[in-house]
């Protein structure tokens, strides 16, 4: 049985950041030596993204099920797009507790790092976020109780943090390292080019 990865859109998402774990999954499922499924959840039945792509996820969010998956991954989205509405409900933080309390990977690509310590699992870990506007988003960070690394990846035990869209192949990447192997991932690479 091939593991699962969740992949949670939040209003306001922005696409680059979702369409690099839907590519590298999508491609696991290819040319993959160990196939990982991906499939995409909501608190909503349609999203619009921060450059305005609509969306329809593929399963209600009150249908999913911690135990169905092995991996939570979550794209970071625009404040202005209403990205913080859904991020920050409790349902969702929920969620993220949950994944954490099973160690499974939690794999977040720039301020999608803030729901996840604004859920308490960072507490005392080391992590990163969007590091511009004169590193607004790190001192908030720090504030959910995270150390704050100074790096555009950062990887403590089962959880991956990020600081902006540019990291997002390498974030899918790692995560699906985390739930394969680095041969898998190479062979993933070679077939989508990077190598």
């Amino acid at each position: 049985m091939s593991k699962k990865v969740l992949l949670f859109l939040a209003q306001g998402f922005e696409a680059y950041e979702a369409s690099a774990f839907t590519d590298v999954f999508g491609w696991s499922r290819e040319a993959g030596t160990e196939p990982v499924d991906l499939v995409t959840t909501a608190l909503r039945p349609k999203l619009q993204c921060y450059w305005n792509l609509i969306v329809e996820p593929e399963l209600p969010f009150e249908q999913v099920k911690v135990d169905d998956f092995d991996a939570l991954a979550i794209p970071g989205g625009a404040g202005a797009a209403g990205f913080f509405d859904d991020a920050y409900d409790e349902r969702f933080l929920d969620l993220i507790r949950a994944f954490d309390e099973q160690a499974k990977p939690i794999a977040s690509v720039c301020v999608a790092a803030l729901p996840v310590a604004k859920s308490g699992v960072l507490k005392n870990r080391k992590a990163t976020t969007w590091d511009l506007n004169d590193g607004a988003r790190r001192q908030q960070l720090a504030e959910f109780g995270a150390e704050v690394q100074d790096r555009s990846l950062v990887v403590d035990h089962n959880i991956i943090t990020s600081t902006g869209p540019a990291t997002s192949l390498d974030v899918a990447f790692m995560l699906l390292e985390m739930l394969t192997d680095y041969e898998n991932v190479q062979e993933i690479r070679y077939n989508m080019r990077f190598e």
